[in-house]
């Protein structure tokens, strides 16, 4: 479907704006206290690049997700337009994405 590709290329477009961004902007983390709020932030999210991670897994997903489904319309395309929605769609690729931000969010907090 086409919501697929428009979500695929919107993730690909923050995907690459934080590569960008994580590239020209550089943070010296030897100066953070622990009880900074800000220092806490940068430490947790900048500098373990936690964006940039999350956009380019969600984007993985994505990929997947659309190979699988023009996989189900080239193969399967009765099934496909019978029970193929964008409703269906979406709240898969929505589920994935909310599956790895919670996966991303343990693998943090551990610290």
């Amino acid at each position: 479907m086409n919501i697929l590709i428009v979500n695929q290329s919107i993730i690909d477009v923050c995907a690459s704006f934080f590569t960008l961004l994580t590239a020209v902007v550089k943070v010296d983390g030897t100066r953070m206290s622990s009880n900074s709020t800000y220092d806490q932030f940068v430490c947790r999210v900048w500098l373990t690049r936690t964006p940039l991670w999350a956009f380019l897994n969600v984007s993985t997903y994505g990929i997947s997700l659309m190979a699988l489904e023009r996989y189900a319309a080239v193969i399967y395309p009765v099934w496909y337009n019978n029970n193929v929605s964008r409703l269906y769609c979406m709240v898969s690729f929505f589920s994935a994405h909310e599956e790895e931000s919670v996966r991303s969010e343990v693998r943090y907090s551990v610290h």
